[in-house]
């Protein structure tokens, strides 16, 4: 009976208004992974496709056709987020950082409840354990030192396997929830690198052949790094759900000061004294939280529909 109810669900739900809903979702992962500090696994979670998506790039070639259809529109969706939105973010974090990250980290609270709604019931210690030290890890990326800034168009061969493996260790940060490849990225030295090579060269025109290169290598890394965890989340998510689901909100709540302090060392921001200042960074976290969790009850309430 069960079954049979799942299957009509299935039969009812309109795969025309998924996909542009995928494409959304898409996009909000794609804006993610741009804003140094966040995650496009936390906002997987949060829009409650964490599992699916993960386990879809994980069972990619032994279930290609059902996979394909349902990473395409998140994909298109992530490549449309950022193309729209790089520059208007960029400049966003360039005049009102404060501001503009307080938005994002009010979008990643108001979104909470639909990641803590997995682990209801009483905690073991073991769960309590896989929350608090995720939460440390990403609360620690606060004080990492920065790396120098790479030349990415004065690279020799090592440099560009070094950019494979930057890129796989960015993926691994998108994957999981709370890690964030961008914020990771910046302390490299490779995040105003890569946004400089494509905003100010390759959209431009200039020196497209080491643009490109230095992209190529960039996504090897990517690909790889993004098939590898997937698969390790996925079985970390059918053999230890609930301690799983602990160990992401722990990942999410210590990023929350990471985004903060990575946004501040990256554009030398010094918290301004203008109580404007204050008062808009305050009403964009609320707005921030208030969007979130509203789109929170609507998923409630389609699920129980």
């Amino acid at each position: 009976m069960e079954a049979c109810n799942s299957s009509e669900t299935e039969k009812k739900r309109n795969p025309f208004t998924e996909f542009w809903l995928n494409i959304a979702r898409g996009a909000a992962i794609g804006v993610a992974f741009i804003i140094p500090g966040f995650s496009g696994g936390s906002v997987a979670a949060i829009l409650g496709i964490y599992e699916k998506l993960v386990g879809s790039v994980a069972d990619l070639f032994k279930q290609f056709k059902k996979s394909i259809l349902f990473l395409l529109p998140i994909l298109l969706g992530m490549v449309l987020g950022i193309a729209a939105l790089i520059l208007p973010i960029q400049w966003g974090l360039e005049k009102f950082p404060i501001p503009t990250v307080s938005l994002f980290v009010g979008l990643a609270i108001g979104g909470l409840p639909s990641v803590t709604e997995k682990v209801k019931g009483k905690p073991k210690w073991t769960h309590i354990l896989a929350c608090l030290v995720p939460l440390a890890a990403a609360a620690s990326l606060c004080f990492p030192p920065m790396a120098g800034e790479v030349d990415l168009l004065d690279l020799n061969f090592g440099g560009y396997l070094l950019l494979v493996l930057i890129g796989a260790v960015g993926a691994c940060a998108l994957v999981v929830p709370g890690i964030s490849g961008s914020m990771l990225l910046l302390i490299f030295g490779y995040y105003n690198p890569l946004i400089g090579l494509l905003t100010e060269h390759l959209l431009h025109g200039q020196d497209v052949g080491v643009s490109l290169l230095v992209f190529l290598c960039a996504g090897i890394g990517v690909i790889g790094g993004f098939f590898g965890i997937s698969v390790l989340m996925k079985y970390l998510l059918k053999k230890f759900p609930r301690g799983t689901y602990f160990a992401i909100i722990g990942f999410i709540v210590g990023s929350i000061p990471a985004v903060y302090t990575s946004v501040i060392r990256e554009t030398g921001t010094v918290l301004m004294s203008d109580p404007w200042y204050f008062v808009a960074t305050a009403a964009l976290l609320l707005v921030g939280m208030a969007l979130s969790y509203a789109l929170v009850r609507f998923a409630r309430k389609k699920r129980k529909e």
